[in-house]
């Protein structure tokens, strides 16, 4: 996806909704959300285990299952976060790119706007000179 085509609103309202996101997520308690994960691989362990000992019940089957979907759901959580950092990232490198390309072709227009000035009124326009001095005939 290139974000080259993008225009600057839609880089901004998205780079706004990922910093959102992100602050949503440094403010929810992530020990809790490894605290969930290492809980689910403990289940699915521990109807692995069961089931060596005791045989296949459903409450083992059951743990394993669970436990496998809360792993799985930790795994594509912490996926998709880092997805949306690297993507946050490169929005913002997009931004800086395309506020410095402004700032260059915005200096280069001040100083070509200013050197033209500076030529004129260093120079004042010559055929204005000769027009004058051609049009009135010298009285000697």
């Amino acid at each position: 996806m290139s974000m080259k085509k993008w225009t600057d609103e839609e880089l901004i309202s998205t780079r706004d909704k990922l910093e959102a996101l992100k602050e949503r997520y440094s403010k929810s308690s992530t020990k809790m959300w490894h605290l969930t994960a290492f809980l689910g691989a403990f289940a699915v362990s521990t109807g692995i285990a069961f089931i060596f000992f005791d045989g296949v019940d459903v409450l083992n089957v059951f743990l394993i299952v669970l436990g496998s979907i809360t792993c799985l759901a930790w795994y594509k959580s912490e996926k998709q976060r880092k997805d949306n950092m690297n993507f946050l990232f490169e929005i913002n490198k997009e931004i800086k790119k395309r506020e410095k390309r402004a700032s260059k072709t915005k200096s280069k227009n001040n100083t070509g706007e200013a050197s033209n000035k500076e030529t004129e009124t260093a120079h004042p326009p010559q055929s204005d000179d000769k027009e004058t001095s051609q049009s009135k005939p010298d009285k000697e």
